[in-house]
């Protein structure tokens, strides 16, 4: 489907405005991350992983 002009102009200013919105927590989101400690990592991978694993899982389960 093919958008004109105007649709993709919005759709730009729009996306700026979004970056604008969200930058002070994304900029703040990233100087917390750079003084995260190994456990803060660790406790994000864990259940990522978990899931992964329970993927894994299901999809063996089911060519089965």
């Amino acid at each position: 489907m093919m958008m004109t002009t105007w649709e993709q102009v919005l759709l730009g200013i729009v996306a700026l405005a979004l970056a604008f919105f969200f930058w002070p927590g994304v900029k703040a989101s990233l100087e917390r991350s750079r003084q995260a400690e190994q456990r803060d990592w660790l406790a994000v991978l864990l259940p990522i992983g978990a899931v992964v694993l329970f993927v894994i899982l299901l999809v063996v389960m089911a060519r089965s």
